[in-house]
């Protein structure tokens, strides 16, 4: 169960079908100024913030903090996403497109996945930084409203479903079109949140980034 919450998400997603958007001219804006300002790019670094809230968490309101990791996430188009974990502890979460690994610097331990055990919420992040390219193919999306500050949020909803997750709020700038909050809601009341850099650094990164060769002495456990 750690492993999903990682990531990024860990990080890009029901009521309307996909066509309704064409009537929805504010909705159309937003998706396409989301498209222009992440898709557009080769690859991206940008920080992060993530909490995990569980059902009973969430019940007790603001009783209980939830433990927040930060980072940077590091991503290429079409398939390369790395999380570089700094607090509370240092991890790394990187993928290729074929090998998932998640490091644990702390219990020296590399976990290895093969690429078809990559998370629904790894691909969801990675629809993101295309710009929700295709979102239609995959997704339903409905405009909310607006969060106290005026931020628009949008309510993507899977199509067909994904197992555990219910949906997932976007929480966008208006007019930068940044993409403030990812919230991944699942079946069981909890949430995953990704608070998302308002700063992009453009990146050009070679492929051999997004591999990983664990240090030596470390444990690899293959899943």
């Amino acid at each position: 169960m750690k492993k999903k919450y990682l990531m990024a998400g860990v990080l890009l997603l029901c009521l309307l079908p996909w066509n309704a958007l064409a009537e929805d001219p504010a909705l159309s804006t937003t998706l396409e100024g989301i498209r222009k300002r992440y898709g557009l790019v080769a690859g991206l670094t940008l920080t992060y913030e993530r909490e995990v809230v569980t059902k009973s968490m969430a019940m007790l309101g603001g009783q209980v903090k939830a433990e927040v990791a930060t980072g940077l996430i590091h991503y290429k188009s079409p398939h390369f996403l790395k999380f570089q974990q700094e607090t509370p502890t240092k991890e790394i979460l990187v993928t290729d497109g074929n090998v998932l690994w998640w490091y644990i610097q702390s219990k020296n331990q590399a976990h290895r996945y093969s690429s078809h055990q990559l998370s629904q919420e790894l691909k969801l992040l990675g629809d993101i930084f295309q710009g929700l390219r295709g979102v239609e193919q995959s997704f339903v999306i409905l405009q909310k409203g607006e969060d106290d500050k005026g931020a628009m949020i949008l309510e993507v909803t899977p199509s067909p479903s994904w197992g555990d997750i219910d949906h997932i709020d976007l929480t966008i700038t208006p007019g930068s079109f940044h993409i403030q909050k990812v919230e991944i809601y699942n079946l069981l009341g909890g949430l995953t949140r990704f608070r998302l850099g308002d700063s992009i650094k453009e990146e050009r990164f070679k492929d051999d980034f997004f591999k990983f060769t664990p240090p030596e002495g470390t444990r690899v456990i293959e899943e």
